[in-house]
């Protein structure tokens, strides 16, 4: 198992190749209604795209020690074959539809992905802007390892699921045949999944497949323009601040919070969670004003999953 290849690490210069090309193309085709690109954008998504590297280093020891436990305790073992890894492959995308899915819905959770929609640009750096504090993550994969799929292959899945992701972050491509949209995520799938319209909020989790939004009821599919970003954007290029803002915010509203009810709440309820009437007030499931004004309240989705 442990000669299977890192598939991320030797994709990062198709990843930086094919960004060169978008820029070039942004650049001799502009287009006003694009997102294109913006330099401080583009470089605080890389730099969030290297810190995720370095953390995910991190957080890799807490995944192989869980999941080398459990591993162990099982007495089930899925054998590597031309048939099974399909499969795995499969259950994979499977439960990280529901990770990415759970990461939007609950507010610890969403103050990790957050980070991958604070951008209000689409482009394929905005595939790097990736989440340092992914300690979440791995805990929705734990069933595989508990039938008997080794860690290591588990994690070959996961990268190649991860990598799939990096060509959907485009504006460059409309759309793809009618088959293939059907079945997989595709750029127009995941532009609806990154906007901030009230109508495309918390859709379109899929990674490589877009059947389980079908089957769920999460799909929708790409109508009007997606306008990019949070319900509330950061104005900010730090990458340290875009790592913690919304971790802060949670530690300031369980400051301020009246009850213990409230404090839980506020960090395990869905995002913009107030106790007043229970209702959403700034996320992914917050009713939505126009475009054109200002939403004050903190937080919200825009995305990013998954991966």
């Amino acid at each position: 198992m442990s000669n299977l290849p890192d598939v991320v690490f030797w994709s990062i210069p198709a990843f930086v190749l094919l960004a060169v090309v978008e820029i070039i193309l942004v650049r001799l085709h502009p287009d006003e209604e694009d997102a294109g690109y913006e330099a401080k954008d583009a470089v605080t998504s890389v730099s969030m795209g290297l810190g995720s590297l370095f953390f995910g280093f991190l957080w890799k020891f807490q995944d192989v020690a869980i999941y080398g436990v459990i591993y162990e305790l099982t007495p089930l073992r899925v054998p590597l074959s031309w048939w099974t890894l399909p499969l795995m492959l499969l259950a994979q995308d499977f439960f990280s539809y529901w990770s990415h899915r759970s990461h939007h819905v609950i507010r610890i959770l969403w103050a990790c992905h957050v980070v991958h929609h604070s951008s209000r640009k689409f482009n394929l750096t905005t595939a790097l802007r990736q989440p340092w504090m992914t300690f979440t993550v791995g805990f929705f994969l734990l069933p595989m390892v508990a039938v008997g799929v080794h860690p290591a292959v588990l994690a070959f899945c996961s990268s190649l699921n991860l990598v799939y992701q990096f060509w959907i972050h485009t504006e460059r491509i409309d759309k793809m045949p009618r088959w293939f949209e059907f079945v997989f995520n595709t750029p127009s799938h995941h532009r609806v999944h990154h906007a901030s319209q009230g109508n495309y909020l918390d859709r379109n989790y899929g990674g490589v497949l877009i059947i389980w939004d079908r089957l769920f009821g999460s799909f929708v599919a790409e109508m009007e323009r997606p306008v990019y970003g949070l319900t509330k954007n950061i104005r900010t290029y730090n990458p340290l601040k875009v790592a913690s803002h919304e971790y802060m915010a949670i530690a300031k509203d369980v400051k301020m919070a009246d009850s213990w009810s409230e404090r839980v709440g506020r960090v395990f309820r869905e995002p913009g969670w107030r106790p007043q009437d229970g209702t959403p007030i700034s996320v992914a499931s917050a009713p939505r004003q126009p475009p054109s004004e200002t939403v004050t309240a903190s937080g919200g989705a825009a995305m990013s999953s998954g991966s």
